[in-house]
C-alpha cells in the first residue's frame, strides 16, 4: 500500500526535513541569549501553570468570544491529532482504526465535534478580524501592524485542514472503510449527501481527499515554523518559562552594581540583541501578533508610538535577522533562521537596539503599567525587556529624556524626586493633634509599624492630606507606628524604572541599611511604588521586611472594627492604581473599604482591576513631558467623570495628582474631589460631609 500514495510519502519526508531544520536553527538561536537559570527551577509550580494558562486557556478566555473560538481550535486540534495518526494509518490499511479505540463511538463523536467546532470558530475569527481591519479603523485595530495576510492564510489552511478531513471521512462511510458508526454525526451526515455518486466514485474522492488532508497537514507543519503562528509550537514553552507566579512586581533582574567587582568591559543593560537573555529571545519568538497588549497599552491608547506588540515583532525581527552573526553562518544560508514577514535582511555587524531598531520616543512612552504583561496570552514580559533597555540607554549611552535629569540629580543629591531634602520630611506632620514618634535610632519598644511616607505622601501638599489621614486613623484604631522623618530616602523607583539601576541600588542600599538598623520588621507604605519596591524588589539586595499598603491595614482594621466608618451619602468610583493592582494584587482591599461606608454608592469604570487603565505617572513619566498624543491622566479621567461619581478615590499618592489635575483642567475641580480611600474613610466618620449629598465640598481638606 506504501506505493499508492508516494506523493503524501515525498512530501512527509520534504516537509519534515524544512520544519526540522527550521526548529533546529531556531533553538540555537534562542539559546544564544544570556543565561536566565532561575527559569529552569520550581517545576511543581510551573506544571500547575502549564495546565492552566495551555490546557485551561485561561488568559484566553477573559475575552469570552475570541477565547472560546481559540480554546475550541486548541482542543479540537489536540482531540484532531487522533485524526492525523488515522490518516496516515489509512495510507497503509483502508479500513484502519486505532487499536483499541478505533471502534469507540465516543471517539467518533468528539472527533466530529471538535471538527465541527474548529469551523465554527474559524468563522468567530474571520468575523473578528473583518471588524477589526486596520485598514478600516486604523490604530484602532488591535491587528494594526501585525502579518494580516499571513493571518488569514492560517485561516484558510486550518479550513482545508478541517474540511479535507470531514470529506475523505463521509467518503469513507459510502465505501465500508469507515470505522465509526453514527455518533460520528458529522462524517455521516455529509456522506449521505455523497452516496448518490456511488461507491466508486466514492472511492475515488476518499483516496483524494485523504491525500489533499495529508498534504495540507504537512504543509501547514511548514508554514507554522516559518511564520508568527511558530506560537503554537513556543507558547507552551515560554509559558513553562514564564516568571512565577507573575512576571509582575519585581523586575526579572537584579544586576551587580558593585563597581569594585565589576570588569573593565562590563556592559549594562540590553544594547544588541544577544544581550538579551534566552528567556527574552524566547519571549520575541512567540509573539503571536494578537494585539491584546496593544488594545490595552496606554500609551497606544492616546496616540504615542510605543506598541508592545510592535516592540516584540521588531526585536524578533532584530533576531532572526542577527542570525547568520549569532550562529556563525554565511549571510547567504540563513534564509530559514529569518523568516517573521517582513523582516529586515541580515547582516554580519551588531545593530544598537537603539534607535535602528527601536525608536527612542517608542522607549520612552512606557509607564510600566504591566498591561501588557497581564493580557499577554502566552507570557511574553514586555516591561522587563523595556526596562533593559533603558538600563543600557541611561547606563552606557548617558541618552535619556532630559526633563529627567532634574529628577535623577535630586535624588542622588537631596532624596527626594523633587528635591525639596531631609529636613521637609516632617512638614505634613504640622497641624495634627498629636505627636508621631519619629526613629532616631531604633524602633520603639511594642510599635506596631515603621510607616513609610514616602517621597509623595511627605512632600506633595495633596499626598500630606493623606498621609495625615492614615495617621489619624491609624492612632484612632489603637494601631501604633513611628517614622523615619529626615532618615526616609526615595526607595529609588523611579530611577530604577527610568533605567538608573546604580542609582536605585545606591538608595536601596542606603535604605536597607537604615531599616534594618532601627530593627524594623513590619512597615506600612502609602505609596504603591514604595510598597512595590520595599515588598518585592529590595529581597534582592538583602533587604526582607513585612510589607503591607495603607489599603491593605484599612480593610483589616475596617473588618475587625477597630474602625468604624460614619455615614457618607455619596457616589465614588475607584481608580486602581498600577503598582497596587495590577502589579500586586490588591484589588479587592481598597474596595472593602469603600463598601464598608454607609451610604456611600460605588460605581466600577469599563477599564478596572486587571484591566485598569494607568494614570500616566509610573515608568518615571512623572517626571516626563507627554509631547505625542494625548495626556494619559485626560484620557482616564474623562472615564472616571464619565461615571457620575462625585469622588475619584485611588489609594496612591502618584495616581491622586494626576488625576486631580486632570479633575481641574476639565473645570470639575468645584464637583468632583479626587481623594485617597484613607479621606474617604475619615471624612466618613467626620461631622462635615456625612450626610451632605450634593452639598460636598470636594476640596475640603482633611
Amino acid at each position: 500500500m506504501l506505493t499508492r500514495y508516494p506523493i503524501v510519502m515525498s512530501v512527509l519526508a520534504v516537509c519534515l526535513v524544512l520544519a526540522g531544520r527550521r526548529l533546529w536553527r531556531l533553538g540555537r538561536l534562542i539559546t544564544a541569549g544570556q543565561p536566565a537559570p532561575e527559569r529552569l527551577s520550581g517545576w511543581g509550580r510551573r506544571l500547575v501553570t502549564e495546565v492552566r494558562e495551555v490546557g485551561g486557556q485561561r488568559r484566553l478566555l477573559r475575552w469570552t468570544v475570541p477565547g472560546l473560538a481559540h480554546a475550541f481550535t486548541f482542543w479540537g486540534f489536540t482531540v484532531l491529532l487522533l485524526t492525523i495518526v488515522e490518516a496516515f494509518g489509512d495510507l497503509f490499511v483502508a479500513d484502519f482504526a486505532l487499536p483499541g479505540i478505533g471502534h469507540l463511538a465516543v471517539i467518533g463523536f468528539l472527533e466530529d465535534f471538535f471538527a465541527c467546532a474548529v469551523l465554527v470558530s474559524l468563522a468567530v475569527f474571520a468575523v473578528i478580524r473583518l471588524r477589526q481591519d486596520p485598514h478600516r479603523i486604523d490604530r484602532r485595530s488591535r491587528f494594526f501592524g501585525s502579518h494580516n495576510a499571513a493571518a488569514w492564510l492560517v485561516l484558510a489552511m486550518i479550513f482545508l485542514v478541517v474540511a479535507t478531513l470531514l470529506c475523505y471521512r463521509a467518503a469513507q462511510t459510502n465505501t465500508g472503510d469507515f470505522p465509526y458508526g453514527w455518533w460520528a454525526f458529522a462524517s455521516h451526515g455529509i456522506g449521505r449527501a455523497l452516496h448518490p455518486l456511488g461507491a466508486g466514485t466514492n472511492r475515488v474522492l476518499a483516496t483524494v481527499l485523504l491525500d489533499a488532508n495529508l498534504c495540507v497537514i504537512l504543509a501547514f507543519l511548514v508554514f507554522v515554523t516559518y511564520s508568527k503562528h511558530l506560537h503554537i509550537f513556543l507558547a507552551p514553552l515560554n509559558v513553562a518559562f514564564s516568571r512565577q507566579p507573575r512576571a509582575l512586581g519585581a523586575l526579572d533582574s537584579t544586576p551587580e552594581m558593585d563597581m569594585e567587582n565589576l570588569a573593565e568591559d562590563a556592559a549594562f543593560g540590553v544594547g544588541v540583541i544577544e544581550q538579551f537573555s534566552w528567556k527574552q529571545l524566547l519571549d520575541f519568538a512567540t509573539c503571536t501578533e494578537c494585539g491584546r497588549c496593544q488594545s490595552q497599552c496606554p500609551a497606544w491608547a492616546t496616540g504615542k508610538p510605543l506598541s508592545p506588540k510592535l516592540v516584540v515583532m521588531g526585536l524578533r525581527d532584530e533576531l532572526f535577522a542577527a542570525a547568520p552573526r549569532l550562529l556563525g553562518l554565511p549571510r547567504q544560508a540563513a534564509g530559514p533562521a529569518g523568516g517573521a514577514p517582513g523582516g529586515p535582511a541580515g547582516g554580519p555587524v551588531a545593530r544598537a537596539l537603539l534607535p535602528e531598531v527601536i525608536e527612542p520616543d517608542v522607549l520612552w512612552s512606557c509607564t510600566t503599567c504591566g498591561a501588557c504583561v497581564e493580557q499577554c496570552p502566552v507570557d511574553i514580559e514586555h516591561v522587563d525587556a523595556i526596562v533593559d533597555m533603558r538600563r543600557h540607554q541611561v547606563l552606557m549611552e548617558s541618552s535619556f529624556p532630559s526633563e529627567a535629569s532634574s529628577m535623577l540629580r535630586q535624588i542622588e543629591s537631596r532624596g527626594d524626586p523633587w528635591g525639596l531634602g531631609p529636613q521637609k520630611r516632617l512638614a505634613w506632620t504640622e497641624g495634627l493633634d498629636f505627636e508621631v514618634p519619629v526613629v532616631t535610632s531604633t524602633m520603639p519598644e511594642g510599635t506596631d509599624y515603621l510607616f513609610w511616607v514616602g517621597c509623595a505622601g511627605a512632600l506633595d501638599e495633596r499626598g500630606q492630606r493623606t498621609t495625615r489621614a492614615i495617621a489619624r486613623l491609624l492612632r484612632r484604631a489603637g494601631v501604633s507606628f513611628a517614622v523615619l522623618g529626615p532618615a526616609e530616602s526615595c526607595t529609588g523607583d523611579p530611577a530604577r524604572r527610568l533605567g538608573n539601576e546604580f542609582l536605585f541600588q545606591m538608595q536601596a542600599q542606603q535604605n536597607i541599611a537604615t531599616l534594618s538598623g532601627a530593627g524594623v520588621v513590619k512597615i506600612v507604605a502609602s505609596c504603591p511604588h514604595c510598597f512595590n519596591t520595599l515588598a518585592n524588589e529590595y529581597p534582592a539586595l538583602g533587604g526582607r521586611f513585612e510589607v503591607v499598603h495603607h489599603a491593605q491595614l484599612l480593610a483589616r482594621l475596617v473588618a475587625e472594627q477597630a474602625i468604624a466608618p460614619g455615614r457618607l451619602e455619596e457616589t465614588a468610583t475607584y481608580h486602581d492604581p498600577c503598582y497596587l493592582g495590577r502589579h500586586n494584587r490588591v484589588f479587592d482591599e481598597p474596595r472593602s473599604v469603600l463598601d464598608a461606608v454607609p451610604g456611600l454608592r460605588t460605581v466600577e469604570m469599563h477599564r478596572c482591576r486587571e484591566r485598569g487603565f494607568c494614570c500616566g505617572a509610573g515608568g518615571a513619566r512623572m517626571w516626563m513631558e507627554e509631547q505625542i498624543g494625548t495626556r494619559i491622566n485626560v484620557n482616564r479621567t474623562e472615564e472616571a467623570l464619565a461615571s457620575g461619581a462625585a469622588m475619584v478615590s485611588t489609594a496612591c499618592p502618584y495616581c491622586q495628582i494626576m488625576l486631580d489635575d486632570a479633575v481641574k483642567a476639565a473645570g470639575k475641580g468645584d464637583e468632583v474631589a479626587v481623594l485617597d480611600i484613607a479621606q474617604v474613610l475619615e471624612r466618613s466618620m467626620s461631622g462635615d460631609g456625612a450626610t451632605s449629598g450634593n452639598g460636598t465640598t470636594p476640596g475640603a481638606a482633611l
